[in-house]
């Protein structure tokens, strides 16, 4: 397995205040390597100044991308590949600000086999699972999984799980320009997109936890959402 020579870390957040210190604690721990990119979307909390604070304390390996309102997961996602394109990374690294994915995977998952070009935390494969959800969640997500790789006729375990590792060809092969998904359907249009252009995925065992502080922003609204818009994934076009 080869670590890539510069990894950033994306993490988008929105009212994250008080995660920020430990989830940059396990990082600096785990992949002290790695540089972290917060995509903040007008956090009212201060998120911004408690992120502000780790940058003068950390200068050079964390960064700030302000937007100016709430505009989604998806689009937080593909403004922190730009920016990571556009600084020379060698890959870039998805993970949630809640403190569900926890940095001790990171040396795992950046890491890549030989030949494999996307690294995903999967919690899907025997090895892999969830801490403290409740039957309607764990159902939800079993079933979304199961459902969109029937649609898409994928073998990946875990289309839906944010914890993601991107070689810098993939995502420059990917047609970000194209990609019009949110939430859980962004996690798999990008997934299915990858395959498609002949990029290898492994995946790689977690436990994901439920969020420790705050509240989850998963809703049955966003889970339905991402099995309409799975059926748009399948159809259109890819280049």
């Amino acid at each position: 397995m080869a670590r890539a020579a510069k990894p950033l870390i994306v993490v988008p957040t929105y009212n994250e205040v008080d995660n920020i210190d430990m989830l940059l604690e396990g990082v600096e721990q785990h992949a002290p390597e790695a540089g972290v990119l917060f995509v903040d979307d007008n956090s009212g909390d201060g998120t911004v100044d408690r992120i502000e604070g780790q940058q003068r304390r950390r200068p050079g390996q964390i960064h700030l991308l302000q937007r100016p309102r709430k505009l989604g997961l998806g689009t937080a996602y593909i403004a922190g590949f730009r920016w990571a394109l556009e600084r020379d990374y060698d890959a870039v690294h998805e993970m949630d600000a809640d403190l569900s994915h926890d940095p001790k995977y990171l040396p795992q998952t950046l890491d890549f086999p030989e030949g494999c070009q996307v690294v995903i935390g999967s919690r899907y494969i025997p090895g892999g699972g969830t801490v403290d959800w409740g039957p309607f969640r764990k159902f939800v997500s079993g079933f979304g999984n199961l459902y969109a790789r029937a649609i898409l006729g994928l073998s990946v375990r875990d289309l839906t799980g944010g914890f993601n590792n991107w070689k810098r060809e993939v995502l420059e092969t990917v047609s970000l320009d194209g990609i019009r998904s949110e939430g859980y359907a962004f996690q798999i249009e990008m997934k299915y997109r990858a395959i498609q252009a002949g990029f290898s995925i492994r995946e790689i065992p977690i436990v994901f936890h439920d969020r420790r502080v705050g509240q989850s922003k998963m809703s049955s609204r966003v889970a339905l959402e991402a099995m309409i818009r799975v059926w748009a994934i399948r159809f259109q076009r890819t280049s």
